[in-house]
């Protein structure tokens, strides 16, 4: 089960590389037409593995407590939007595609402030990842091993043109396509570590998990709600982001439910 674990928490970084690597054989950045459709479909990727493969075990886990089962999952759902929005509020970073940096004011280069921006948005993902993995490990069998690789798999999906939206743009600013490329995979590097927290986390409390994976999926909402969706309805033809949220919506949740 270790070297399972292992490959389900490092294949969402994998897909960060990937996209990363886009930067080689591509020139320009990606059109804005298409970073929405990539964004729509993170979008819904994220939706649906929240509910899936987080929000619904977690309620399983605790069907013990009869009508209040959803209290495990409300607590951590609102603990998750409420961290999410603290990190938003205080750490400095800036959004792709904007000049003005949010957060608390430093003294940070431009392109720290990008990476501050995408470890804020990675950080659920890989939360999620390793909450789902402590399931498997922890959990009563609400869980599976095939359900966690499912969200593993959805979330590299949507993270190769994550990848590539940070590499590119970091090319056009003048940086050599090998930095751009290593700054665009250590995007991803905040996924795998996440994981090994939350796993830590489940394996000293176990009764915490329930929790975790609800927290997850409040992080990711979060992500969803305030960065992902504004983005992918910008600009014209704002429906093709509201398509490819429908696509990888529908997508993760045939993955979990085929899998899982």
């Amino acid at each position: 089960m270790f070297w399972n674990v292992a490959i389900g928490l490092l294949i969402p970084f994998a897909g960060t590389t990937a996209g990363a690597a886009c930067v080689f054989f591509l020139k320009n950045a990606i059109s804005p037409l298409l970073q929405r459709i990539f964004t729509g479909f993170a979008a819904g990727v994220m939706v649906a593995a929240s509910v899936w493969s987080l929000l619904i075990p977690s309620m399983e886990m605790c069907e013990g407590m009869g009508k209040l089962a959803f209290v495990p999952s409300l607590i951590g759902l609102l603990a998750g939007v409420f961290f999410l929005l603290l990190m938003d509020s205080f750490v400095p970073h800036l959004h792709l595609g904007s000049d003005k940096p949010e957060g608390a004011k430093s003294s940070l280069g431009r392109t720290a402030m990008l990476m501050l921006a995408v470890t804020i948005h990675n950080l659920p993902e890989g939360a999620a990842c390793g909450a789902i993995f402590a399931g498997v490990i922890n959990g009563d069998g609400a869980v599976t091993m095939a359900g966690a690789f499912a969200l593993a798999l959805g979330i590299a999906i949507q993270n190769f043109p994550e990848g590539a939206i940070i590499s590119l743009p970091l090319r056009s600013e003048g940086n050599s396509r090998m930095k751009s490329f290593l700054l665009g995979a250590l995007s991803g590097a905040v996924e795998p570590l996440g994981a090994l927290v939350a796993i830590l986390l489940a394996n000293i409390v176990t009764p915490i998990l329930p929790y975790l994976l609800a927290f997850a999926a409040g992080a990711m909402f979060y992500v969803v709600v305030e960065e992902l969706i504004p983005e992918a309805s910008e600009g014209e033809h704002s429906n093709v982001g509201t398509i490819a949220f429908a696509i990888g919506f529908a997508l993760m949740m045939v993955l979990d439910v085929a899998l899982g």
